[in-house]
C-alpha cells in the first residue's frame, strides 16, 4: 500500500488507516477475537496506522488494540485520545490530561503513543494551555505527535503556535462534507487530515439498515441520517452511488474511499470493521482510481452530503 504524509513533522501513515472504534463501543455487541483477528489482518494488508481513544469503552478499546498490535508494534503507529468524560462531557484539564495519556500508555501497553488527539474542544480550558501540556509528553519522549479532532480553524491556529500540530481528525464521508472548509488552513499550515467515519457510520457501507434493526444504545439511533422522515431520502442516495460503483465494478464502499483518496493527497480515511472479510474489501480500495467524471458524478449525486447532517 502507499504511503501519506500527514504534517511537516514526519508522520507517515498508510493510506488506509483503520478505526478501532467498533471495537469497543457505538455500533452493536462485538466480538474480541474476530475484532483482533481483523486489526492483524489489516496489518497484513499494509495497514500501518490504527487509531483508538480513551472513550471507546473508557479503556477497554485501547487494551484490546495495544494486545492485537503488541506482535508488531514496531512496524505501526497508534493513535488515541483524551478529553471526554462519560457522560459525554468534556474535561481537559491539565491534570485530568496527565492522568488519562498516563492511563493510555499503560492500556496501549507502549512506551510511546504515536499519535495523541484531543478528543474534542472544552470551552472551560485555552487550547493553549491544553497543548502545552501535549507538549510536556512530547518533550518526555511519550508522544511523538500532535493532533486535534472535532474541532474549528481558529483552535487549529492558537494551538500550532504553542507546538506543530501533525493532523485534524475530523469526519468526511460522501455524507458528512463539512471538513472541507478546514482544506485552507491545512494546506497554509501543512497539517494533514485523518477521516474518520468514512462510510458515513455504515451508511455507504452497502449493508445499511433502518433503525429497528440496531440495538438501542447503537449510535445510528441518534444519527439524523437514519431518522424516519430522512432515511428513505439518504437511502436512494445511497442506491444511486451503487449504480456507480457498479458500472465502474466495484462496491459503494470501494467507490465512497477511493472518493476520499482521490479528494486531497493528505487524507487518510480510517474505516473500521470487526470482519477480516471486510476489512480486506476496504483495503482494497486504496487501488481504485476514479476519473474526474466520476468524482464530479458523486459530487452530483450527493453536493450536500446525507440529507438530515450527521448530528454528532
Amino acid at each position: 500500500m502507499q504511503q501519506r504524509t500527514l504534517g511537516r513533522q514526519g508522520l507517515t501513515v498508510s493510506e488506509v488507516g483503520y478505526g478501532a472504534m467498533g471495537t469497543a463501543i457505538g455500533y452493536g455487541p462485538s466480538d474480541d477475537t474476530a475484532s483482533i483477528t481483523a486489526i492483524r489482518r489489516a496489518h497484513e494488508l499494509g495497514v500501518t496506522h490504527f487509531d483508538t481513544a480513551e472513550m471507546y469503552g473508557w479503556g477497554e478499546g485501547e487494551k484490546l488494540l495495544g494486545h492485537a498490535l503488541a506482535p508488531i508494534r514496531d512496524e505501526v503507529t497508534i493513535a488515541t485520545k483524551f478529553g471526554l468524560t462519560k457522560t459525554f462531557g468534556r474535561d481537559s484539564r491539565p491534570e485530568h490530561i496527565r492522568q488519562v495519556v498516563e492511563t493510555s500508555l499503560r492500556n496501549l501497553n507502549v512506551d510511546v503513543i504515536d499519535v495523541l488527539y484531543q478528543h474534542g474542544p472544552d470551552p472551560s480550558v485555552p487550547i493553549e494551555d491544553v497543548v502545552g501540556v501535549m507538549k510536556e509528553f512530547v518533550d518526555a519522549g511519550k508522544v511523538r505527535y500532535l493532533g486535534l479532532s472535532n474541532t474549528d480553524a481558529d483552535s487549529i491556529r492558537r494551538a500550532h503556535g504553542v507546538h506543530p500540530i501533525s493532523v485534524l481528525q475530523h469526519e468526511y464521508s460522501i455524507f458528512a462534507h463539512d471538513s472541507e472548509r478546514f482544506f485552507p488552513v491545512l494546506e497554509e499550515l501543512g497539517i494533514g487530515l485523518v477521516a474518520y467515519s468514512p462510510l458515513a457510520r455504515g451508511f455507504l457501507s452497502g449493508a445499511v439498515r433502518s433503525r429497528q434493526h440496531y440495538d438501542a444504545g447503537d449510535f445510528r439511533q441518534r444519527i439524523p441520517w437514519w431518522a424516519p422522515e430522512n432515511f428513505e431520502q439518504n437511502l436512494a442516495i445511497a442506491g444511486e452511488l451503487a449504480k456507480l460503483a457498479q458500472s465502474k465494478g466495484v462496491t459503494l464502499a470501494q467507490l465512497a474511499l477511493a472518493w476520499l483518496l482521490a479528494k486531497k493527497d493528505y487524507i487518510v480515511p480510517i474505516p473500521g470493521s470487526r470482519s477480516p472479510e471486510r476489512v480486506a474489501h476496504n483495503i482494497a480500495a486504496a487501488d481504485l482510481k476514479l476519473t474526474a467524471d466520476e468524482i464530479a458524478r458523486i459530487d452530483e449525486i450527493a453536493p450536500e452530503g446525507g440529507i438530515g447532517g450527521r448530528g454528532m
